[in-house]
């Protein structure tokens, strides 16, 4: 049965008595980070009432059981875990499932773009719902955009040793999530693959020197235990997923059930901006409290490190369906949206 006649046959029957449509659905949602992190924080503490709270009076309800930390899907594999319908709901991972979700990855293929999380997670939002590049992900994976925008802090570098200059990065190996490899080229770091799940123990046991983070993670992350030296160089602020739905199941959901947690979702992701701006700033102070050395990288550093970098973003456009275009209206859409990039990747 294709999407668009489920979505009919969902459509007649809301015409039909309340009563014969009453239901409670199971939704398990999957993270494979832990609760610790924001990210999966929001689905229990915002998104679940949320949604419960909409439902009230409609003879609908969902019963949410969350499976988080790696339970059913380790990081990177909540989409294939929502795609096979292990989970009905998850945090679907653009940044760590970068073939299935390409076009999802934009940001992390402009460094250097803009710090304002709220400016990233807002147009992020509306590319998933418009941009047909963006819609194949969903669709050709078998899962919806339901929304909340896992949007994440201006990323910086923690590390064992000080860094003043680029210089200092030479030989290091730093430690990096997906595309953003690509932002230590030209550095002289050696770049090795990792996540926050094991950064901690990598550093601490010689694996990694150092690692490319972000504050509000850092610090329940307790990286500045073994990494202390924290140099803000204004790498941007990044889209790594968003909550997503086992396409077939959503089909089958009434309208409203549909309605409440897409509005649901939208409040999540206000919420989720809201109280990570609150907590970037809380997060410097308490690791400044705890004996960290922090240090804004000097202007100088910050233009050698976006210059000597190679256009990852073009390459990486060229080699996608639609990417070109989808690097294009991310870079326009952000300069009109006040941003002052230090390179413009789309127009080189």
């Amino acid at each position: 049965m294709t999407r668009k006649l489920r979505a009919l046959l969902l459509a007649g029957a809301a015409c039909l008595p309340v009563g014969a449509m009453a239901e409670t659905f199971n939704a398990t949602i999957a993270a494979g980070h832990p609760p610790v992190f924001r990210w999966v924080k929001m689905l229990d503490e915002v998104f679940v009432p949320a949604v419960n709270t909409k439902l009230e009076g409609t003879d609908h309800s969902v019963n949410f059981t969350g499976q988080y930390g790696g339970a059913i899907a380790k990081v990177g594999e909540e989409l294939e875990a929502v795609e096979a319908g292990l989970a009905e709901l998850g945090t679907c991972q653009a940044l760590f499932d970068p073939a299935k979700m390409a076009p999802q990855n934009v940001t992390y293929y402009t460094p250097f773009v803009s710090d304002d999380v709220g400016k990233v997670s807002d147009l992020m939002h509306r590319l998933q719902l418009e941009d047909a590049n963006m819609q194949t992900s969903y669709d050709n994976n078998g899962v919806v955009y339901v929304g909340a925008p896992i949007v994440i802090d201006d990323y910086l570098l923690m590390t064992n040793f000080p860094v003043n200059s680029l210089a200092d990065l030479e030989g290091q190996k730093i430690g990096a999530p997906g595309a953003a490899l690509n932002w230590l080229e030209g550095t002289g770091a050696v770049g090795v693959s990792g996540n926050l799940t094991t950064y901690y123990n990598e550093i601490k046991t010689g694996v990694f020197d150092g690692v490319i983070v972000f504050a509000s993670a850092a610090l329940p992350g307790k990286l500045f235990e073994v990494a202390p030296y924290i140099t803000r160089a204004g790498l941007g602020a990044q889209y790594a997923g968003s909550i997503c739905a086992n396409a077939d199941w959503w089909d089958g959901l009434p309208a409203e059930v549909q309605t409440a947690m897409t509005e649901a979702a939208a409040e999540t992701g206000d919420w989720y901006v809201s109280n990570l701006e609150a907590a970037v700033t809380g997060a410097f102070e308490a690791m400044a409290g705890a004996g960290a050395t922090i240090t804004d990288a000097p202007q100088d550093m910050r233009d050698a490190w976006a210059a000597g970098m190679d256009n990852a973003a073009k390459a990486w456009a060229e080699g996608i369906p639609g990417g070109t275009e989808v690097l294009s209206t991310y870079m326009e859409e952000m300069r009109a949206a006040g941003a002052t990039p230090l390179r413009d990747w789309d127009k080189e």
